[in-house]
């Protein structure tokens, strides 16, 4: 299984890599050290505590890489008039008239809270390759789906304020 990424989203996982590498994985392992010093390590809180920030770094650090190791690297151009990665789109479901504005986006940086969907959801794959003023269906699963209008669309730039997702 791979991942769908942009080279946007790789220069961002790199950035992470780098910076905890130089700056996070220095300090903690100082504070590994300097709690290791403050005797018996069975009742050293702080030890574990610096330990366990250690470690979560590494770990973070190796997931990183396997995503950049085993990324299917997409494109974020797309025709000028047809809906594509980081074009914010407004929807309108069909069974209700109510309107919706999303910004599709990979799966490493979707946040349905904030509004950006990814291109692997539902309904970011049925918007896909759409066009304004098209009726489109989502197919939730086997039984369950439902229809949304696309309203309009424009081609977002992405400014790089979108964080990649945690584990």
């Amino acid at each position: 299984m791979y991942d769908e990424l942009t080279p946007t989203d790789i220069k961002k996982m790199e950035e992470e890599i780098e910076y905890r590498r130089l700056v996070v994985r220095p300090k903690a392992l100082e504070e590994v050290k300097e709690t290791r010093a403050h005797g018996d390590l069975s009742e050293n809180f702080e030890y574990h505590a610096a330990k366990r920030v250690k470690n979560q770094n590494e770990s973070r650090i190796r997931y990183l890489e396997r995503m950049i190791k085993t990324a299917k690297v997409i494109s974020e151009t797309s025709a000028a008039d047809e809906i594509g990665i980081n074009n914010t789109v407004t929807v309108e479901f069909v069974e209700d008239g109510s309107q919706e504005t999303y910004r599709i986006v990979t799966t490493v940086r979707g946040n349905s809270l904030e509004g950006l969907i990814s291109n692997e959801s539902p309904l970011g794959k049925a918007l896909l390759g759409k066009k304004t003023g098209d009726i489109v269906h989502v197919r939730v699963n086997e039984n369950v789906g439902y229809d949304v209008r696309i309203v309009s669309f424009e081609n977002t730039v992405d400014d790089g304020s979108d964080k990649i997702r945690s584990f």
